[in-house]
């Protein structure tokens, strides 16, 4: 499924329906730099949850702050709009997509 991209105005609209894996990131955070290749390569390898990325900055900061996101990068997962669970730092592809699947059961 392809990769989209968030922000405070779209990000209700992108979480509503089904699985959803949000990678909160920055352009500073080397962590964040290394998982982005991972989270968009798996996003490629299945259609069982949507990915979005949402870079935090001056501009997007009320989605953050609602969310409680001090540490990035931070992958929040979402069931049709509601929050179900939230992990922090880099994962390697195999282990999201063994979340994905604890997800979905």
């Amino acid at each position: 499924m392809a990769l989209e991209h968030a922000n405070d105005t779209t990000f209700d609209s992108l979480i509503s329906d089904g699985i959803t894996l949000v990678d909160f990131w920055a352009s500073w955070c080397g962590p964040c730099r290394m998982f982005g290749p991972i989270f968009e390569s798996t996003s490629e390898k299945t259609s069982d949850a949507k990915f979005v990325k949402f870079e935090i900055d001056e501009a997007n900061r009320r989605t953050p702050a609602k969310y409680g996101i001090r540490s990035i990068p931070s992958i929040l997962a979402f069931k049709n709009g509601e929050l179900i669970e939230a992990r922090t730092g880099v994962m390697d592809e195999d282990t999201l997509l063994m979340w994905i699947e604890e997800l979905k059961g």
